[in-house]
């Protein structure tokens, strides 16, 4: 039998009645999974729970899900199994412990999760959260509760504004659900129909962030440039914002990759040179067989004019190998297209079948072995490619956001505008600011270079 007792002295002594309730939140999948965990935050501090790194000093544990890819759930599965154990050791105690089970994957499975762990107190799906409150008065009754109907009114209209400190990078939703339907997606069926918010929350809710601290802004959606406002449009509007020294998006489509939305690239400074992008596949017989709406050629035509307006642009893109049938043709053509964009950096994944996807039921699935080797032979070239662009940043001079002092003494970590990491030598004091750097060396994921310039 493993032995329990490192777990046991972990736990947190009787805690006195003025010591705040405490709350972990594990966040896995998209930046979209990373905004509703810190707005759960936001929601679960209202009612006295103060956030804690240490799952087994808590009194409530959320796993917020990716439904994505098959492992994701089992993570999360092997996690419950963990946090069974500090659960019964803080019972066994006279602590308490709720486990809640949010996001995708209980919007998907629902009930399933209280057969499969039975412990579980709550579920609740990514359109639930804002729910929150009433949902843990209802397990402190000893309720099961299970929440996955989609809103009448979605949950941005119903949370109370964000009020903690963002730090110097934040996420802000704009968008959410998606109406593409592609053929290997869950998020139709976990996230719901497309909802755009109002441009006046999300210019509200932008200079909230801002007078937080906040010096760059990612908008968020599913399918953020479907946001039915008009994403150039609100760019627009929180560019005037003047302490917003950067403004990003992701993640897009390339059929709503408007005109307007391209010139917004060109036109406005804040707009950072990088995007994602994703393609899928360089198969135009695959990418119909994904629902992708789009061909090869119109990919790569939205590419041409993005780089027009924005010759210094770098993309980033998404691909997935090994979609049922696809033959040695369609990856080598998947391998072309990588080749002939050339990426500054890519995600790339082995297809995961995924129950209730039209992709699930297809003919000619493919088995393991043939998917592994296809993902590191497109995974090798990806990460040259990589390499090369970081390495063709050496020697250059570029602003870099500082997020945060190093973990050295009197050293800093920062972004470029093409979201490269990067490692210099300062003081700590410039966490938060904007100075030019030169590039001095490079690896496969970040640079290193020397402060020439200020704030």
């Amino acid at each position: 039998m493993p032995d329990r007792t490192d777990e046991a002295r972990r736990l947190p002594r009787v805690r006195d009645e003025m010591t705040p309730k405490k709350v972990f939140i594990k966040t896995w999948g998209c930046q979209m999974n990373v905004y509703d965990s810190g707005r759960m935050a936001d929601v679960a501090r209202t009612l006295g729970y103060e956030a804690t790194d240490d799952a087994a000093e808590a009194d409530l544990v959320i796993l917020n899900t990716c439904h994505i890819r098959e492992k994701a759930t089992e993570k999360m599965y092997s996690d419950l199994g963990r946090l069974h154990r500090v659960q019964k050791a803080r019972r066994a105690s006279g602590k308490d412990m709720r486990v809640a089970v949010a996001g995708c994957v209980a919007q998907a499975e629902g009930a399933g999760i209280f057969s499969r762990a039975p412990y579980v107190d709550l579920v609740f799906g990514p359109q639930s959260y804002d729910r929150l409150p009433a949902m843990l008065a209802r397990a402190s009754r000893k309720e099961r509760v299970l929440e996955t109907e989609f809103p009448a009114v979605p949950k941005f209209d119903n949370l109370p504004a964000a009020h903690t400190g963002t730090g110097v990078s934040a996420f802000l939703a704009i968008q959410e659900g998606c109406d593409r339907f592609c053929s290997y997606c869950v998020v139709p069926y976990t996230r719901g129909a497309e909802y755009s918010r109002p441009a006046e929350a999300i210019e509200a809710e932008a200079r909230r962030l801002v007078e937080e601290g906040a010096r760059e802004i990612t908008l968020l959606g599913q399918n953020v440039n479907a946001y039915r406002f008009g994403l150039a449009n609100i760019i627009k509007r929180i560019a005037v914002i003047p302490a917003l020294a950067r403004i990003r998006y992701t993640t897009s489509h390339p059929c709503d990759m408007g005109d307007d939305l391209i010139a917004a690239h060109r036109d406005i400074p804040k707009l950072m040179p990088y995007l994602h992008l994703p393609a899928q596949s360089g198969s135009d017989r695959i990418l119909a067989a994904m629902n992708r709406k789009h061909t090869v050629d119109a990919y790569c035509r939205v590419v041409e004019k993005l780089r027009a307006a924005r010759p210094d642009l770098a993309l980033s893109t998404d691909f997935i190998v090994g979609f049922p049938g696809e033959t040695d043709a369609d990856f080598e053509a998947t391998m072309n297209l990588a080749r002939n964009v050339g990426f500054a950096q890519a995600y790339s994944f082995k297809y995961s079948r995924r129950p209730g996807t039209p992709a699930a039921s297809l003919d000619g699935q493919l088995d393991e072995a043939a998917k592994d080797e296809r993902l590191q032979a497109l995974q090798d070239l990806l990460l040259d490619q990589q390499k090369r662009f970081n390495r063709s940043c050496v020697g250059k001079t570029l602003p870099v956001l500082f997020e945060n002092p190093g973990r050295a003494k009197n050293t800093l970590f920062g972004r470029t505008p093409y979201l490269q990491g990067v490692r210099t030598s300062g003081p700590a004091r410039l966490a938060g600011q904007e100075a030019m750097v030169k590039m001095e060396a490079a690896g496969s994921k970040s640079l290193k270079g020397t402060i020439v310039k200020g704030p």
